[in-house]
């Protein structure tokens, strides 16, 4: 509830988390201003994008007009784009070797085949830059071959040196990888399973800032600080907030209301392997929590997502005491037309982002309406009911939290 006791919201502060995303994060301010003008046209309400207020990270400023009511918005994009980058820059013999080990321990510690039984989309997601890399080597081995039967005749060692046309071939794979993506999924994959789903040094850091950052807005003068995790942000989100909640800044009872969006989340990807204690405490703490409204949104749409997974129980920590997340559904073949269904089907990672755009037969999900309308998440969701299709049977092969 906000501070004059009504769920009105004047003001507010978003912070978007986003997944594994090299691009810088003007990426997402583009993305907002394009779609929030579609979405507003479709919708019937105003939205204006201008500079960031006051100082701090990268953001924008939103001024809105929707449900006849003025909200003032300020966006903050939570950036860990640097760290995926550093995490990229490895050669394409190490990448080989990064996939090897991988793949290992996903399928060692029996992961890969409990996801498998959740959703087959993002297992397949999983396996695509395996599968590519794979065949890029097989080509580049072939073509190999090929040169070393042309060099037969002149010189003995001629298959030993048509191996020489390996390098340029697989690195000519790479430089297309803009439109392949096996590389940068193949680095996605593996920057959680490097420390079998514990964070990396680097990015716990990170999430130190993002808890300042947060528990800074929550004394301020608004109404709601709304958090929103995309992908593997979601994640990241649900820790940031544990973080924050028990280290006693969570919101009191004359502060903005608090609450957690996570969108498209592959949260068992992470939690469940097997030293993701940390992941696995958190998701049963948040889950618990009075201090927030937590929704999660999927869609069956989309391949890349665990759709309508709840990620705290299918990770096999939910108790008798669980309240969070609700569970929706973005329902994509309903709440896109058609024609426009038909065009973004096939186009597996557009669909991903899908969530942070806009619908032209919109339910009660419009990313717009929640991060710029005039009503905090809990009153938008109040008694809207889970989808009656989601998973909660327990998967997860490890359970533990640790000493948390």
């Amino acid at each position: 509830m906000t501070r004059d006791g009504t769920n009105d919201v004047k003001r507010r502060r978003v912070f978007y988390i986003p997944g594994y995303d090299p691009i810088p994060p003007r990426r997402y301010r583009e993305l907002y201003r394009e779609h929030g003008a579609r979405q507003a046209q479709v919708s019937r309400y105003a939205l204006d994008l201008g500079p960031r207020r006051g100082d701090g990270p990268f953001g924008w400023h939103v001024s809105a007009t929707i449900e006849d009511r003025q909200v003032e918005t300020d966006v903050e994009v939570m950036v860990w784009s640097d760290l995926v980058r550093d995490s990229m820059d490895r050669g394409i013999l190490a990448t080989y070797v990064q996939m090897l080990r991988t793949a290992w321990i996903y399928i060692a510690s029996g992961a890969l085949f409990r996801l498998a039984r959740l959703r087959k989309g993002p297992v397949i997601a999983a396996l695509y830059p395996v599968v590519f890399l794979v065949g890029q080597l097989l080509v580049a081995l072939a073509l190999a071959r090929v040169a070393g039967w042309g060099l037969g005749l002149l010189h003995p060692f001629a298959a030993w040196a048509g191996l020489l046309v390996v390098p340029p071939v697989l690195a000519g794979f790479r430089r297309i990888d803009n439109r392949l993506f096996a590389y940068y999924l193949m680095h996605d994959y593996a920057y959680s399973a490097q420390f079998k789903g514990a964070n990396p040094p680097a990015l716990e850091a990170r999430l130190a800032t993002f808890t300042d950052r947060i528990a800074a807005a929550l004394a301020e003068d608004i109404d709601e600080v709304l958090v929103v995790g995309h992908s593997s942000g979601a994640h990241l989100a649900v820790s940031v907030l544990s973080d924050l909640l028990r280290a006693g800044h969570g919101p009191g009872a004359e502060g903005p209301a608090l609450g957690l969006l996570t969108l498209g989340q592959v949260v068992p990807m992470v939690s469940f392997l097997p030293d993701a204690q940390r992941l696995r405490a958190d998701l049963r703490y948040l889950s618990e929590s009075e201090a927030l409204a937590w929704v999660d949104v999927t869609a069956p749409g989309d391949g890349c997502a665990f759709a309508l997974c709840d990620p705290v129980a299918v990770t096999g920590v939910a108790t008798a005491q669980q309240r969070w997340p609700l569970v929706i559904s973005a329902a994509f073949s309903e709440t896109l037309s058609p024609p426009e269904w038909r065009r973004l089907r096939r186009r597996f990672f557009r669909l991903h982002f899908q969530y942070l755009c806009a619908f032209d037969r919109p339910r009660d999900y419009d990313y717009f309406r929640i991060t710029a309308g005039p009503r905090t998440l809990a009153a938008r969701f109040a008694g809207r009911a889970p989808s009656p299709s989601r998973l909660r049977r327990p998967v997860s092969g490890y359970r533990d939290t640790g000493a948390s």
